[in-house]
């Protein structure tokens, strides 16, 4: 707990090298801010506040608060840029994936009214109301199918195989979303650090500078060693053929 209080605090005091060029006071206490109201940051102070808590309130029950411990390993995120990088390829395709997301709602919230008007009535414990057949709405749509709540009705049948068809098709649909905007953003980084290969290479030689360079923009971009080899490789070899 000591060493993660003391990480905390560093990162808090250091937050303003982050920002390039000159800044005063005021623009040190922003940065300070910035990053502890950031998702790093609230992920940071999460993972010791349950500590200090019970340390300045013993006479509260707050054993709850111990759940947030597992917050700790959302501190991975600052040595691997694998959530980072997912979001971002969401962000970039966000009007696709809103859309799909939007067709999905439309169909959960719509099987879930039509199977609670077939089903009430000859099945009040799994559907008594539009909430509670969101949950079979959900687990429907999404083809994991537990089949602890199962339509008994003819009409509620025929409601449950549409629902299934079609959220296949819309989950299939996000699911394609998110992997070629992710698939998308690698190649641009790809192609970013290929460029960035060809620029250091018009000299025809790769100083040590130019390779330090390089491996920042490796490791930046999560690009593993043999991908980059093979890259300069290549950009090499277009330039002995040219």
């Amino acid at each position: 707990m000591g060493i993660f209080t003391i990480e905390y605090l560093c990162r808090v005091w250091v937050a303003p090298c982050q920002i390039f060029g000159p800044y005063g006071f005021a623009g040190a206490c922003k940065a300070r801010v910035k990053y502890m109201l950031s998702f790093s940051g609230l992920v940071d102070l999460l993972s010791i506040l349950p500590f200090y808590l019970r340390a300045f309130f013993p006479y509260l029950d707050l054993r709850i608060l111990r759940a947030l411990r597992l917050l700790r390993i959302l501190k991975l995120s600052h040595y691997n840029s694998a959530m980072e990088d997912l979001f971002e390829a969401i962000h970039e395709e966000k009007r696709s994936f809103y859309a799909a997301s939007y067709l999905f709602a439309i169909l959960f919230i719509l099987s879930s009214t039509l199977m609670y008007f077939a089903e009430h009535a000859t099945h009040p414990t799994g559907f008594h109301s539009i909430p509670a057949s969101m949950y079979w709405a959900l687990i429907t749509l999404t083809t994991v199918g537990y089949g602890d709540i199962t339509p008994i009705t003819v009409a509620g049948k025929l409601i449950a195989v549409g629902s299934a068809i079609l959220g296949v098709i819309v989950v299939a649909l996000i699911t394609g979303i998110v992997a070629s905007a992710f698939n998308a953003q690698m190649e641009r980084r790809n192609i970013i650090f290929e460029d960035q290969v060809r620029k250091a290479l018009l000299d025809g030689i790769l100083d040590h500078s130019e390779k330090a360079d390089l491996e920042r923009l490796r490791k930046q971009f999560g690009m593993t060693k043999r991908r980059a080899v093979a890259l300069i490789h290549q950009v090499q070899s277009t330039r002995a053929k040219q």
